[in-house]
């Protein structure tokens, strides 16, 4: 069988706060095959960004990763020095930003913070008397011989055609800009031809269109759909809108409190959720044919994970709660070839295989 590209065992991450310890991941589990999409959804507060940083080791002070493993190609990323993560971060694995005026250097122009990533991560090399870049075709040529200079000038071309993917209006003089000069929209474009600047093995996209209005949106999930096609790339997208997911992920983890609860084929767990929070958000999605005074919605609110609830976190706000999802955690169950869930409503009996 094929490995896994990126394969997420027993994960937990806790924030030591003074109010307490923050249990944010209790435990996740995931695996990313090559070309694969996964939607990572879930409620404001419910560790979709954590698992993100926690998987790219940039979790800070107070947080700390206290146990699992990061498997990507085989080889434990928890155990990698700073300075090999370095070198897998950006050219290995990119992630795409929620807020991008937060994680864009407001002091350097656009031009100086793609070019660096560009020419970090990127061989720059020589042939036919043209400067080339390692996987992407369409520079435009610079003379040789190869100097510091052609060097910046063959990555400002490369830096120009992926904010022309990205469909950036007039990128030659966006390039001359600082970031404060831009709209959020535009910045998240930066971030997003950033993001793709090295032709990551893996893309993380945490919210990743937030700033952008529903058209250009539905653009750049078609382009990143045609590259990751194309390269093999595979990707992970973090997101509320459950229709994104339903347009363009393969397959779909539905995370509550710190946990997975539920984990499917797209079409699967859509057609047939088993998992009652699951269930909850896709019935509260209204539907233009059918009239309703009122829109479905799931009582209560997530908890609070220094004091979360004992056994099933979804526990305190679910129709089917019983005496057993008080009292213990309920294990991920394959309920259907491929569909996992975790809910005492599928135990399995005791004694069974």
């Amino acid at each position: 069988m094929e490995e896994p590209l990126l394969s997420v065992r027993n994960l937990k991450t806790y924030f030591y706060t003074y109010a307490g310890v923050v249990k944010a991941l209790e435990g996740i589990n995931l695996d990313i095959y090559r070309g694969e999409s996964i939607g990572l959804v879930g409620e404001t507060g419910c560790g979709k960004s954590v698992t993100a940083l926690s998987v790219l080791r940039l979790i800070d002070f107070p947080g700390r990763i206290i146990e699992g493993e990061v498997l990507f190609k085989g080889e434990d990323l928890l155990k990698k020095s700073e300075d090999e993560m370095r070198e897998i971060r950006g050219r290995q694995i990119a992630i795409i930003f929620q807020d991008p005026m937060t994680y864009i250097n407001p002091v350097y122009t656009i031009r100086e913070q793609l070019v660096d990533v560009i020419l970090r991560h990127q061989k720059i090399r020589t042939r036919d008397s043209e400067l080339k870049i390692e996987g992407f075709e369409g520079l435009t040529e610079v003379p040789s011989p190869t100097s510091k200079k052609d060097s910046k000038r063959a990555a400002s071309g490369k830096a120009i055609d992926l904010l022309k993917l990205v469909n950036m209006p007039d990128p030659e003089r966006v390039l001359t800009q600082y970031p404060h000069e831009l709209s959020g929209g535009m910045r998240q474009r930066v971030m997003i031809a950033m993001a793709l600047s090295c032709n990551p093995e893996l893309l993380i996209a945490d919210e990743a269109t937030t700033f952008l209005d529903v058209t250009v949106q539905a653009q750049i999930f078609s382009l990143l759909g045609e590259i990751t096609a194309k390269t093999g790339t595979s990707s992970i997208i973090i997101t509320h809108d459950l229709g994104l997911v339903a347009e363009n992920c393969d397959k779909v983890a539905i995370m509550y409190a710190g946990n997975i609860v539920e984990y499917a084929n797209t079409i699967a767990l859509f057609d047939n959720p088993l998992h009652p929070y699951t269930a909850g958000l896709l019935s509260a999605i209204p539907v233009l044919h059918r009239h309703a005074e009122k829109l479905d919605s799931i009582p209560g609110s997530i908890p609070d994970l220094i004091y979360p609830p004992s056994g099933c976190r979804f526990h305190p706000r679910c129709q089917y709660a019983r005496e057993a999802c008080r009292l213990e955690k309920p294990v991920s169950v394959e309920v259907e070839p491929g569909h996992y869930v975790s809910c005492h409503l599928f135990d399995k009996p005791k004694g069974s295989p």
